[in-house]
């Protein structure tokens, strides 16, 4: 070198991969899908942790025996499908996801069209009151349903006897009970579908309302050939989530009847809590919790198919 001293050939060698690591390593960490990875990192972890793990823990669970000694691969479920009960909990629970879900999406379109079209101001007040039985804890206002619905204390009732109508066991009468957890479940959710398909309403642009007044549609027409199809996608993904959280209910049934009156409203989460927890049966509890998995991961995969579809046809 100037100076008069030299780098031994090794030491240079040695120190080129040494900087080429490290350079490689700068340039994998200034990444933005890197960055996004580890800042999704810890919520990855924690779905792992919560969701991952204990779902496959309750698929090994459902194929165990009672004393959960030995396996029993799909017996759990041959044997419940075997039950006329547990055929009643399958029933109880399509009438009572299918019914509700499609109430509360036809409630939550209608309202968000009427907020739609209330001035802004007036809008957020009425929006904010609306969204009320939304935010307030289920499981609080469930109680307070309850409550409306006793034999002895009961609002309703106190309304019909002051016209002359006589008391209606609410919560006595297998139909009857049906109809007030599918109502209390309806009165919780549909804020959720307004709130969805208000947004919806908004991203809608105003030219496409223009040129079809322009052509002459009427509202009917408007709302068939305009709004439906730009809200496709949003109806789509709410409906299924809320189809997905509706199935796995457990505190309106498990509050207003406990699955009473003689099994009539139980539902897949109320029944496989009694089995599982208070009969102290776990893997059969775990199969009747796993029961309607299958189904509702097709039918997901059917509708994010569709949204994905649609989106890419928008794209181009």
């Amino acid at each position: 070198m100037a100076d008069g001293t030299s780098v031994p050939v090794g030491v240079m060698q040695a120190s080129r991969p040494a900087a080429a690591r490290r350079s490689s390593m700068r340039r994998f960490a200034g990444r933005r899908s890197t960055m996004g990875f580890l800042l999704a990192l810890p919520l990855i972890l924690l779905v792992a942790g919560f969701v991952i793990y204990p779902a496959f823990y309750a698929i090994y669970l459902s194929m165990l025996n009672k004393k959960m000694t030995s396996f029993v691969g799909l017996g759990n479920f041959a044997f419940l499908l075997k039950r006329n009960t547990f055929q009643l909990v399958i029933f109880q629970s399509c009438l009572f996801a299918i019914t509700a879900v499609v109430m509360k999406a036809l409630l939550g379109f209608i309202l968000a069209h009427l907020m739609h079209n209330i001035p802004g101001k007036n809008q957020r007040i009425w929006r904010g009151l609306l969204l009320v039985p939304w935010v307030i804890p289920l499981a609080l206002s469930t109680l307070t349903w309850w409550w409306m619905f006793d034999p002895s204390y009961s609002a309703f009732n106190w309304i019909l006897n002051q016209f002359g109508f006589a008391n209606v066991p609410w919560l006595g009468v297998g139909w009857i009970a049906r109809f007030c957890t599918i109502a209390v479940n309806v009165w919780y959710g549909t804020p959720f579908f307004m709130i969805m398909y208000l947004a919806a309403l908004k991203s809608v642009p105003e030219q496409l309302y223009e040129a079809a007044a322009i052509d002459g549609a009427n509202a009917v027409q408007k709302l068939f050939f305009v709004t439906l199809p730009m809200m496709r996608n949003i109806i789509a993904i709410t409906v299924l989530f809320s189809l997905i959280t509706t199935f796995a209910d457990f505190d309106i049934v498990r509050i207003l009847t406990a699955g009473g009156p003689q099994d009539m409203t139980h539902v897949f989460a109320t029944y496989a809590f009694q089995v599982g927890i208070q009969s102290g049966d776990i893997p059969l509890g775990a199969s009747v919790s796993l029961f309607m998995f299958p189904i509702l991961a097709i039918a997901a995969f059917f509708v994010l198919r569709g949204v994905t579809r649609r989106t890419k046809e928008i794209a181009t």
